[in-house]
């Protein structure tokens, strides 16, 4: 239900759009609820890894990884999120979502450095080619995808040859450059407690 193609890039998202709970009292409750700073906090933390697509322990882990860094531990989360080879394919528009990304890499239709990888969790790194494996790319669903992302525009921080259906990572994004509405130092409270 959540994040299956475009739809939620558009104003009809229902994720961002409703500002009342669901159920039959939810817009008719009488009195606006008083929202805890833990909720707030939790609500953050569960769009962005439902966005990615990952599970509770995946995120924890990938949180984890990226505390020791210099910088800024949000930051560093949602860069490491976007480095993840299962985004890469899904930024690069190989794929229609992420779910749909997330299992090309694991069948084995990705290489990285002319490499197959079939681990969607693998940190992409500056200067590494991705690409559809050759016999791959005529698979339906990566013609589409193809033929859609023709029509639109990656990210600044990546190249992409849709002809060879390829791409590279040209640097690590910036905050500015990650397309996604969160407060990112919500989540690091939630996780410092």
């Amino acid at each position: 239900m959540f994040l299956k193609g475009t739809r939620c890039i558009t104003d009809k998202c229902a994720v961002d759009t409703r500002a009342y709970p669901p159920g039959q009292h939810g817009q008719n409750a009488g009195r606006p609820r008083k929202v805890s700073e833990y909720a707030k906090q939790l609500r953050e933390k569960q769009k962005v890894k439902r966005t990615y697509g990952l599970s509770e322990r995946q995120f924890r882990n990938t949180f984890l990884k990226v505390t020791g860094l210099p910088g800024v531990k949000g930051t560093n989360l949602l860069i490491a999120l976007e480095s993840r080879l299962d985004n890469i394919v899904y930024r690069m528009g190989f794929a229609a979502s992420r779910a749909a990304a997330r299992q090309l890499v694991r069948h084995g239709h990705v290489e990285v450095n002319g490499a197959r990888l079939d681990i969607p969790s693998y940190q992409v790194q500056v200067g590494q080619e991705v690409r559809v494996a050759e016999i791959s790319r005529e698979m339906t669903p990566v013609k589409a995808s193809l033929e859609h992302a023709s029509r639109g525009t990656s990210p600044a921080w990546i190249s992409v040859d849709g002809n060879k259906a390829a791409g590279r990572i040209l640097e690590r994004p910036a905050r500015e450059a990650i397309a996604i509405n969160a407060q990112e130092q919500l989540i690091v409270e939630l996780y410092s407690k």
